[in-house]
């Protein structure tokens, strides 16, 4: 098998789980939240209202779950507006 077929699974991996970032950070954006994409979107950005760091989220668990707080918080990916939802209510803002 040469290096590019090797390469194949995981860069569809890496497009899968761009695809729900995306999913993701447009429910933020419906919710107000000017999240981004960011690291060549394997990585959304959730800023605060109120100065302090963001929020990074990231797929974990082979692509089950958004995870975000050092991988202490988590929500299925099949469920996006409840993981905006959530990350509103842990980012502080009063929506």
């Amino acid at each position: 098998m040469n290096s590019i077929m090797q390469m194949m699974p995981e860069l569809r991996r890496h497009q899968e789980n761009a695809q729900k970032l995306m999913q993701l950070r447009d429910q933020l954006v419906g919710l107000g939240v000017p999240a981004e994409l960011r690291d060549n979107d394997s990585t959304l950005m959730v800023p605060r209202p109120e100065p302090g760091l963001p929020l990074w989220v990231v797929i974990e668990y082979a692509g089950t779950f958004y995870a975000w707080d050092d991988n202490r918080q988590r929500h299925p990916v099949f469920d996006a507006q409840g993981a905006a939802l959530v990350l509103v209510a842990a980012i502080g803002d009063r929506r």
